[in-house]
């Protein structure tokens, strides 16, 4: 066993308490994307029966998945991962995605942005492009837009959501419809065959009503999005201007979007 992992078991037998060891389970899970119920047990020294209540109750949570023999954070077509989890993937791709869709933004427009992680990387750069009004029902998007000087900054209410840290729900929508942007901005967790996908269907009541409230739409995803499928359709790619996408898309998902005569833009990193 090398020694830096021997140090972090030492640390994690060391955890007191359930809250503690529940804490450094979903680190360790959202960091390496899914881990066995066996491993976690003997990494922190308890019996199995007490690893699966630690693990309920983060699926309780919304941090984690269970499946047949551990726990995971990842996605699937049916279920988004968390957001602690979302915002350490992809970092690099979600960078030049955003690089490449905040010129697209000019001083003086209405931005909204919806809570995918991809949008958050494009917040961080909207201090470039001075002064806009940005609208967004995503918490840690409001919390960084509120930094910025010169940019009006409008929070969608709703009932909130922590897995995605964001506000949903009937009011959500009804605030949407109320406003009309120049520009809207939204990622979906999977898109193939004409369409954006998401897995949850209070998310793709948001995103439908952003989309209709906006002149222009545009979607950003990273290259791991391409050629995949969830539970709802979100809406057409026709609906968008167009579809900005990093440079680890590959040959076969970009030709399924000229198929489906889609505009789109590969982002260099």
């Amino acid at each position: 066993m090398e020694q830096g992992e021997s140090d972090a078991r030492g640390a994690s037998r060391r955890a007191q308490g359930p809250s503690e060891r529940q804490r450094l389970i979903a680190e360790q899970v959202l960091s390496e994307g899914s881990a066995s119920a066996a491993d976690l047990a003997e990494r922190f020294g308890v019996s199995l029966m007490t690893i699966h209540r630690d693990l309920d109750e983060l699926e309780r949570q919304g941090v984690v998945r269970k499946f047949r023999g551990g726990v995971t954070a990842q996605p699937s077509g049916v279920f988004e991962s968390n957001v602690a989890y979302r915002r350490k993937s992809m970092r690099a791709e979600k960078d030049a995605v955003a690089e490449r869709a905040v010129r697209l933004i000019e001083p003086g427009m209405a931005v909204m942005l919806d809570d995918s992680t991809t949008t958050l990387a494009l917040a961080a750069r909207l201090s470039e492009v001075t002064p806009l009004t940005v609208v967004t029902n995503f918490l840690e998007g409001l919390n960084l837009l509120a930094q910025f000087r010169g940019i009006r900054l409008m929070a969608l209410g709703g009932d909130y959501d922590a897995m995605h840290d964001s506000f949903l729900g009937v009011s959500c929508v009804e605030a949407i419809e109320s406003l009309s942007v120049d520009l809207c901005f939204v990622s979906t967790s999977a898109v193939s065959a004409g369409y954006a996908f998401h897995q949850e269907q209070h998310i793709v009541s948001v995103k439908r009503a952003m989309l209709a409230s906006a002149a222009r739409n545009v979607l950003l995803l990273d290259h791991t999005k391409l050629g995949r499928t969830a539970l709802h359709r979100v809406a057409p790619l026709a609906e968008f201007e167009r579809v900005i996408v990093d440079a680890g898309a590959s040959p076969e998902a970009l030709r399924d979007l000229d198929e489906h005569k889609v505009a789109y833009d590969v982002a260099t990193l």
